[in-house]
């Protein structure tokens, strides 16, 4: 039963994902629509580490101190400074993990 339920719900991704994907078949979005799909990323994104930044303990931490506060705002900066992600990425896990280490 659990075999069927993963290869059903990876046949239901996989065809949601392959109906926009494939250039013959018909369907096409309009305008209004692509724009509206282009905030899911970043509302995701949000929802995954929202609670990661400022939940660490399962309390509200927004405490100088909160090193995945800090770890955040580094990566935030980095972004922005270098326009590069993956360097910001790896630099700004090295500043959280040091953190940690430091701060706790």
């Amino acid at each position: 039963m659990t075999w069927l339920l993963i290869f059903t719900m990876g046949a239901v991704v996989f065809l949601n994902r392959y109906a926009f994907l494939e250039p013959r078949l018909p369907l096409r979005l309009s305008s209004n629509a692509r724009q509206f799909l282009g905030f899911a990323v970043p509302g995701m994104l949000t929802a995954i580490c929202g609670p990661i930044i400022f939940l660490p303990d399962h309390q509200l931490n927004l405490s100088p101190l909160n090193p995945y506060l800090l770890g955040a705002v580094a990566a935030v900066v980095l972004v922005l400074l270098t326009r590069r992600v993956l360097l910001s990425m790896l630099v700004s896990m090295l500043i959280f993990f040091l953190l940690r280490s430091w701060l706790t």
